[in-house]
């Protein structure tokens, strides 16, 4: 039987495993996505520095929707974040799925992300 311990660590090992080859930079911040069994977060880095550019989830105060870990949920944080980053002047990012598998929410949330105008 695996464990959500067991689980996470496995997730957190193909994440560096993915890591190693993406980096963001000033021009192409890295869009790393985040989720739990309630909420998702995204943001945009900046590796080189080490700054988060721009963030959005589901916890935010400008965040409207009636669930927080559904698909619908995952879309709007996609549409969130990828009109605060056109605000800044971002149109290019490197796609972080943060050791998860291209499926449901995150799947929803970068679809989302490269409808509102991001490009990766």
């Amino acid at each position: 039987m695996i464990t959500k311990q067991d689980k996470n660590a496995v997730r957190k090992k193909r994440h560096s495993r993915v890591r190693r080859h993406l980096t963001g930079t000033s021009e192409r911040p890295r869009l790393n996505v985040y989720r739990s069994n309630k909420h998702i977060y995204a943001q945009l880095i900046d590796d080189l520095t080490g700054v988060t550019i721009v963030s959005a989830s589901t916890v935010d105060p400008e965040f409207k929707a009636e669930g927080t870990g559904n698909v619908e949920a995952a879309k709007q944080v996609g549409e969130l974040i990828a009109n605060r980053a056109t605000e800044k002047g971002y149109k290019s990012v490197v796609f972080d799925r943060g050791g998860y598998l291209y499926h449901g929410r995150v799947k929803a949330l970068a679809e989302a992300a490269r409808e509102a105008g991001l490009e990766f």
